[in-house]
């Protein structure tokens, strides 16, 4: 993109530079015009030039000795001595006594010099930085008076920008944006039959799912300028600013219609209004003033917005109403086939072996966002040269994963012998469960290894392909699954770490959704005990029940992870030959696949 920037120094800059100039002046400058040329000299050349009856007006003092020559021409000074004639030698030298050698200025001229001057150059300085920055700008009125100006950032077409080609894994994204960008090419196609675009699009979708990218490819296509401005950038100290940047952004956009604005991150300004009394009166405003433009009475014809969000639960309604923001178009985290093709895109930029197999590195990377996947594609890349290696191969994606998941290997931490051991259970315990279990996730990968993130190790459990619904029974397992470690501890070693405090959290956090969220309770039945926010920024929960009615959920959630726990011990007591040899193994290579650990266990199976 070819972006028209502003000059990056503001004003005050400037005028800082010059306040400094006239301190200097004022401090160095002003005190020798004031004071004029003195000579210094000895007293030798004193009690000389009064022999040599050179002396014109002389002062003395206590402390000084100042006088000028016959002509008048300098004056000099020099410091006492005891000397007792030396009065009577100056007035037969002729010498005039008085009483102020160094005349004071005129008043006027340190007036002058002391105010007028510096507010001249200041003011000089400053016309000559306005008429540049005016320049820079396109004509526009100085820094100062652009408070209420919008800042908005214009794109052209460029010939290296980003396309809708190199987008991938949002194809329903992608057809809706395309549609926009063709009416813009052709709005004579949809005016045949009488059909108008979308006045608003708005793009909805967690962090990393390539909102902004998909604007910028809307730049790269479209043939209409593109005006690019965050939500923050209308948020001002002074009440009216905000409101009067909206006012400013869309007269640019109407004079240059057709065209597209872009606001990213726009619940910055468009939250839901309330009557708090501590509520921003400016974001209201800016909020009034956006919703008059995007549909008053004037209309925008031509002007397409474009927004992007993850909090869409709290903008408000006005704003998302048809005729403003007529079109949501979700952007979601990629399924198998999107994060393939992901990977593809972001693998183009490196360079990698001709064996990847990026379909595995996909379903290992289940859940994760674009801007996820290109940083596993990169961390490769850089694994690939910290090895020694000029392109990335499997293993590098593999590990990459793994890195952004759990964090880089800590090779100073050194577990004892014991906590070792103690791992190595406890990790064979979540995947044993796991592998005799139906319905369950297959194990990829087992590993004591300890990560920057803090786990001492982890079980990777790959899905074969999209999963969408899960199951009362899966849901069962996944909590049994997460029991595992713990009741592996407990079945070898009688007692119990503090290795299982995240197992804890999840299995109790799958429980309770199973009773408030998913109905998947008889004394509940399909209730709603719970209501979520924030569904793309973690998604926070929240009880919406009686105090009685939490009691009982509680007790159910305890009730239910810990049967699924008794069957996870069970499990482990049934098999305790196959969990010793495979802890051992695992203990022995630290690092296992799941194709290893499957053939472990075929083979144990086949023998009984």
């Amino acid at each position: 993109m070819q972006e028209v920037k502003k000059p990056r120094k503001p004003l005050v800059f400037y005028y800082a530079m010059v306040l400094l100039i006239l301190l200097l002046f004022n401090f160095i400058a002003m005190p020798n015009i004031a004071k004029g040329k003195i000579v210094e000299v000895d007293y030798g050349t004193f009690m000389d030039m009064t022999a040599e009856k050179n002396i014109g007006r002389v002062e003395l003092s206590g402390n000084q000795i100042l006088f000028t020559d016959k002509a008048e021409e300098n004056i000099y000074k020099t410091g006492p001595m005891y000397d007792p004639t030396l009065t009577e030698r100056l007035h037969d030298s002729g010498a005039v006594f008085a009483s102020e050698i160094v005349e004071e200025s005129s008043p006027i001229l340190m007036f002058l010099l002391t105010w007028i001057l510096p507010i001249l150059i200041f003011a000089f300085l400053g016309h000559i930085m306005s008429k540049q920055l005016m320049k820079a700008a396109g004509g526009s009125n100085s820094m100062m008076f652009n408070a209420g100006k919008s800042n908005a950032k214009v794109y052209v077409k460029s010939s290296d920008g980003i396309k809708f080609s190199d987008i991938a894994g949002e194809d329903e994204a992608k057809e809706n944006l395309t549609e926009i960008v063709e009416y813009l090419h052709t709005p004579e196609k949809y005016r045949e039959i009488g059909a108008s675009m979308p006045k608003g699009v708005l793009l909805v979708g967690p962090p990393g799912t390539g909102k902004t990218m998909l604007a910028k490819a809307v730049a790269g296509e479209a043939n209409v300028p593109f005006f690019s401005m965050s939500g923050s950038e209308f948020v001002e100290m002074f009440v009216g600013m905000g409101a009067s940047k909206v006012r400013d952004l869309f007269r640019q956009a109407k004079e240059k219609a057709p065209c597209i604005v872009f606001i990213d991150e726009i619940d910055a300004i468009g939250k839901k209004r309330d009557n708090q009394y501590a509520s921003n009166d400016e974001r209201e405003q800016t909020l009034n003033q956006l919703l008059t433009e995007m549909d008053g009475f004037e209309g925008n014809n031509g002007v397409i917005i474009l927004a992007a969000t993850n909090r869409p639960d709290s903008l408000d309604p006005a704003l998302t109403r048809p005729g403003r923001f007529d079109r949501r178009v979700p952007v979601e985290l990629p399924d198998l086939k999107g994060r393939e093709e992901i990977l593809k895109v972001h693998a183009k930029k490196i360079r990698v072996a001709d064996d990847v197999d990026f379909n595995k590195v996909a379903r290992m990377a289940a859940g994760a966002s674009g801007a996820e996947l290109a940083n596993i594609v990169n961390e490769a890349a850089l694994r690939a040269v910290r090895n020694g290696r000029k392109f990335a191969n499997q293993s590098d994606l593999e590990e990459s994963i793994e890195v952004v998941i759990a964090g880089y290997q800590r090779k100073n931490a050194i577990l004892t012998d014991k906590e070792k051991w103690v791992v190595a259970y406890h990790e064979t315990g979540h995947a044993l469960v796991a592998a005799m279990q139906s319905h369950s996730a297959p194990v990829q990968k087992i590993t004591i290894v300890p990560r920057t993130s803090g786990a001492l190790g982890y079980t990777m459990q790959i899905e074969d392909g999209n999963h969408y619904l899960m199951t009362k029974e899966e849901l069962e397992n996944k909590i049994a699954t997460f029991t595992g470690g713990r009741a592996a501890e407990e079945v070898v070693f009688g007692s119990v770490t503090t290795g299982a405090s995240n197992d804890i959290e999840q299995a109790t956090k799958l429980a309770r959704a199973m009773l408030t969220r998913y109905g998947m309770s008889e004394e509940f039945d399909m209730v709603a005990l719970e209501t979520v926010s924030n569904q793309y920024l973690g998604g926070d929960a929240s009880l919406v029940c009686s105090a009685e009615t939490q009691t009982l959920i509680d007790k159910k959630v305890v009730a239910i992870v810990k049967q699924q726990h008794e069957k996870a011990v069970n499990i482990l007591k049934e098999n305790r030959e196959k969990l010793d040899e495979l802890s051992k193994f695992l203990y022995e290579k630290e690092t296992i696949s799941g194709e290893e650990f499957m053939s472990i266990l075929n083979l144990n199976s086949k023998e009984e």
